[in-house]
């Protein structure tokens, strides 16, 4: 009995041990941070080193326009939240600074398209053919925004 027992749980932490040490091994890569999506790229589109260096040289020069348009983005929002707060509360609306709004936001939206689509390009320039070919598939299958403006 004892043995059956002690066989029991040798086997079930044995099965325990290799099921999550199969997964730990087999854990994607994180794609949350540059280096970890540009790792991706490298490993997806077979990559050389110097078209790797190149690309992360692109998206390292691109990231501050790109951070600053995000917090123009974030402004917007904050800005569009007060305009439907206003309306909630008064029930009026300044047609005019909306209207502006609007503008800006127009605006916004179309810098953040073409910087987009400049990155795009640009990293696409880097690749041969059937790697510019594949990337730009993953691009405008992942995104049908920068698939629309590749277009």
């Amino acid at each position: 009995m004892r043995r059956t027992l002690l066989t029991l749980i040798l086997g079930l932490a044995a099965g325990v041990g290799s099921y999550l040490g199969y997964f730990r091994f087999h854990e994607p890569t994180t794609t949350d941070s540059l280096e970890g999506r540009l790792a991706w790229m490298k490993s997806e589109l077979h990559l050389t080193d110097s078209q790797f260096a190149r690309i992360q040289e692109l998206h390292r020069a691109s990231r501050p326009q790109l951070q600053a348009m995000a917090a123009q983005v974030s402004l917007m929002q904050s800005e569009f939240a007060e305009f439907e707060q206003t309306r909630r509360t008064s029930d009026r609306v300044d047609f005019v600074e909306f209207a502006r709004f609007v503008e800006t936001r127009r605006n916004l939206n179309q810098a953040c398209l073409d910087s987009t689509r400049r990155l795009v390009l640009a990293s696409a320039e880097v690749m041969n053919p059937s790697q510019r070919e594949q990337y730009l598939h993953l691009v405008t299958t992942a995104e049908p925004l920068v698939g629309s403006i590749l277009n």
